[in-house]
């Protein structure tokens, strides 16, 4: 009887597991989590399509945005993630900056309305966080290109230099720094924004075996350090570190995010690296030292631009996930990832399940709180019916962003 009683009890328990196991597999628990996309105003890539100045123009180019919004929040997104100053020219009146000639064409034209504040309200009236996003330090986009004579680029020539034949602001000159963070706090002071955001572009991205032309500002400014190298990196920080102080003493509820290059640095060149070999990192290709940011509290969150596949070997999407779930942990700083929605039914991107297993991998993590897409286009498009799977599967329902 006895021996019959322990037959049973075990085939009892392993029932019980069996129907646990098949719970946990179909389950899909929605939690709150940040789901936000970018919208790229740059070259006109997402918005907006209509440019130049006039009524019509005017209404055409809202209808667009209400439009990204509306499938935004159909897609049961809850934040946008907007390209306002692209390159050195606003979507804004600025005392700083001329309007952008992706907004009306020309450089410095005004539109006769103020698209922020427009782009702002019906973000908030459908319940959708509203983060700009600047650059700090690009000016041109195209190689050679100009900007109108009473851009502050050109009547401050000392603050540039050109590379890879584009114009940017030095951000080793402080004058230049400076002024790029007034820029970004005429916005924090003046509209009710939820979060200022940064992409990955401070120092350019290495052109060939072309040199940084700024040996003379070094020789000006980085005496003290024993290698450019470190001294850009410092001009950097100095950037990150003042700004998110004025933010924070001006409206402390603005949240201050920046979304890097996927990899900090390969594990052969620092062993707490991460065992990738990317042939671009954060700390040695662009100076941006994004462990520092962290360990300091300088920034809010941080979306890394994991744009990679599962699997993929020269940086693997989970180990690169786990590497900067590391980063954060105990820190304070939300982690959230930069997905590719635009890799979606590309080389190594074929499953149609592929995003849709990243965002699952992301969950199995406490440290990851969200994603934002790249971009908002690439969703709508719907290769391989992406946004009815992730309808489907894990975005069935609206949340709210965590606190």
């Amino acid at each position: 009887m006895k021996k019959l009683f322990s037959i049973l009890f075990l085939l009892i328990l392993v029932g019980c597991s069996g129907i646990e196991k098949k719970a946990s597999v179909v389950k899909e628990v929605e939690k709150p989590e940040f789901r936000g996309v970018w919208i790229a105003s740059v070259v006109n890539i997402n918005w907006p399509k209509t440019v130049g100045i006039g009524k019509d123009v005017q209404k055409s180019q809202r209808q667009e945005f209400i439009k990204l919004l509306d499938e935004v929040v159909e897609m049961n997104m809850n934040a946008v993630v907007v390209q306002i100053r692209p390159a050195a020219d606003t979507f804004y009146p600025s005392s700083f900056e001329p309007w952008s000639k992706y907004l009306t064409g020309t450089q410095g034209l005004s539109p006769g309305w103020d698209p922020l504040q427009f782009m702002i309200e019906e973000a908030h009236r459908r319940n959708l966080q509203f983060h700009a996003w600047f650059n700090p330090y690009r000016v041109t986009m195209k190689k050679e290109e100009v900007p109108i004579s009473t851009h502050p680029a050109m009547l401050n020539p000392e603050w540039t230099f050109r590379y890879g034949g584009k114009l940017y602001y030095n951000p080793g000159v402080p004058e230049a720094m400076n002024y790029s963070i007034d820029n970004i706090m005429e916005v924090v002071k003046n509209y009710d924004i939820d979060g200022v955001h940064m992409d990955d572009y401070f120092y350019p991205y290495p052109v060939g075996e072309e040199k940084l032309p700024d040996w003379k500002t070094y020789l000006k400014y980085g005496k003290k350090f024993s290698i450019a190298a470190n001294w850009r990196r410092d001009n950097v920080n100095k950037f990150i570190k003042t700004l998110n102080s004025k933010i924070k003493k001006e409206k402390p509820n603005i949240q201050f995010g920046i979304s890097p290059f996927g990899v900090w640095r390969n594990y052969d060149r620092d062993k707490s690296g991460s065992k990738t070999k990317a042939g671009i990192t954060n700390y040695d290709s662009i100076y941006a030292n994004t462990r520092k940011w962290i360990d300091r509290g300088w920034i809010d969150y941080i979306v890394p631009q994991i744009y990679w596949n599962q699997g993929f070997k020269v940086a693997e999407y989970n180990t690169l996930v786990n590497w900067w779930a590391d980063e954060v942990r105990g820190t304070g700083v939300k982690l959230y990832i930069g997905q590719a929605a635009y890799k979606v039914g590309s080389k190594g991107w074929e499953d149609p399940n592929e995003l849709i297993n990243q965002v699952r991998y992301n969950r199995s993590l406490d440290e990851v709180g969200g994603s934002i897409y790249f971009s908002i286009d690439s969703l709508i498009d719907n290769p391989m019916k992406i946004k009815e799977k992730m309808k489907k599967t894990v975005y069935k329902q609206r949340v709210e962003i965590p606190n």
